[in-house]
């Protein structure tokens, strides 16, 4: 008689299956890898600019350079078609493509290690959009390559190793520069971080070869360019209707408080004479888990209690928690203050984003859901990015606490909007959050730290 396998020894029996998948260590590191650049050319560097005299309104003008993340759907065709020259027939196109993006960032961060703002700003800017756009790129590898290199039911895990990677990456991108910065000086912590960049190129020289790349000749551009844009919104508005309208401007104005004021924190930060080590660990490592726990209290929120109160409660509480930073603000160099801000700011936030990244998943189709979610996205985060470019100007002309007061009001049309979807038709309402919606993206909680 066959002994029946107990629920325990079951999941035992698959996490060790799991834990001896050499995928899951490779994405751990290629998630690093993915994780690391990011702060380096948005909050850390901030910070340089700022110890290093830049006028606010030119480092809110400098966060232009993140908009590669925003747009990278738009040479991901090219990535997907064509091989990188010798390398691709020796790794593999996504290897290929993978060691080449890594590369250019390692390139692109000890180019920025020899700079210096105060004397030259237009190199570094030139620095930051090389890393940026090679940082894009590698996301848009890697991901193909996780997708292509297991099947569904390991991608959860894949997922999960990936997301451990970046927050790893974040803590060192963003404490790490900082605690080095601070004892050295910013050309050596920059150097260090485009060293720690080895380790990814390691896991991608290690990692499988993968699938043969489909070739490159094949439906012409016209032909590509309309299965990729024309048909996933086509499909939105057959399915969602006029309601369609007020979706997207939902899904524009709703992480706008948190994307705008965030390019100001770590400049507040400064202004405030907090020093690089107390925003290093009160920021980059405190601030870093305090997210992660709203990210999964956001995803427990939306099984327990559905999507569209978990929505409303993210959108409220993310504006409003910007208020925290016009007290600091007021209050000057408060220690304390400083931790209660990050703490709510943080855990609001990553708790908003979950529901914004449930929400948007809920309204995808099954025959575009990878494009029509990358469309989504790039909506909610191109408004932020255009905006938030105007920080600068907006503390130098009213100041700290008037600004983040002014990011909190921005609350007030959400809150409008998430209600307005309850009167939407069937048609127009967003479909069931599908299974296995991850609690967030590591992308959006790097948005603020």
């Amino acid at each position: 008689m066959t002994r029946r396998v107990s629920w325990l020894e079951s999941t035992r029996a698959t996490l060790r299956d799991v834990v001896a998948d050499r995928r899951m260590a490779l994405m751990l590191v290629l998630g690093f890898g993915a994780g690391l650049p990011i702060l380096l050319v948005f909050a850390t560097l901030s910070a340089w600019l700022r110890t290093a005299g830049i006028e606010r309104s030119s480092i809110g003008l400098l966060s232009y350079v993140s908009l590669a993340y925003t747009l990278k759907f738009l040479w991901a065709p090219v990535i997907d078609r064509f091989d990188v020259p010798v390398l691709g027939r020796l790794l593999g196109r996504r290897r290929a493509w993978m060691l080449t993006a890594q590369i250019g960032v390692a390139a692109g961060l000890v180019a920025m290690s020899r700079g210096d703002p105060g004397q030259s700003l237009g190199y570094m800017v030139g620095c930051a959009l090389v890393i940026a756009f090679a940082s894009a790129t590698q996301d848009i590898v890697v991901d193909g390559w996780r997708i292509d290199s297991a099947p569904t039911e390991r991608q959860g895990m894949m997922l999960a190793s990936y997301q451990l990677g970046y927050s790893l990456a974040r803590i060192c991108a963003g404490a790490g520069a900082l605690f080095v910065a601070d004892a050295f000086g910013w050309a050596p912590a920059y150097a260090t971080m485009a060293v720690l960049m080895g380790l990814a190129v390691a896991g991608c020289l290690a990692a499988p070869r993968g699938q043969p790349a489909p070739p490159a000749a094949g439906r012409g551009w016209r032909a590509a360019a309309r299965e990729a844009v024309v048909d996933p919104f086509a499909d939105l508005m057959r399915r969602k209707g006029a309601g369609l309208v007020l979706i997207l401007a939902l899904i524009t104005v709703y992480r706008l408080p948190d994307i705008v004021s965030g390019i100001m924190a770590n400049p507040l930060y400064i202004d405030m004479k907090f020093s690089l080590s107390e925003i290093a660990t009160v920021s980059k490592v405190y601030g870093v888990w305090v997210g992660i726990a709203g990210a999964f209290a956001g995803g427990i929120a939306v099984s327990r209690f559905g999507l569209y109160p978990t929505l409303l409660v993210g959108g409220i509480t993310s504006a409003a928690s910007n208020l925290m930073f016009a007290w600091l603000a007021l209050a000057g160099h408060d220690l304390p203050l400083l931790i209660a801000s990050i703490s709510i700011e943080n855990f609001a936030g990553a708790f908003a984003g979950t529901a914004l990244i449930a929400y948007m998943s809920s309204l995808t189709s099954p025959a575009f859901a990878a494009t029509q979610y990358a469309l989504l996205s790039s909506l909610y985060a191109l408004p932020g990015k255009f905006v938030g470019g105007l920080s600068g100007f907006a503390v130098e002309a009213m100041g700290y606490p008037a600004f983040f007061a002014m990011t909190s009001s921005i609350g007030i049309p959400v809150t409008i909007l998430c209600l307005a979807l309850r009167w939407l038709p069937a048609a127009a309402a967003p479909d069931a959050v599908p299974d296995g919606v991850p609690a967030a993206e590591p992308g959006e909680l790097a948005a603020r730290a």
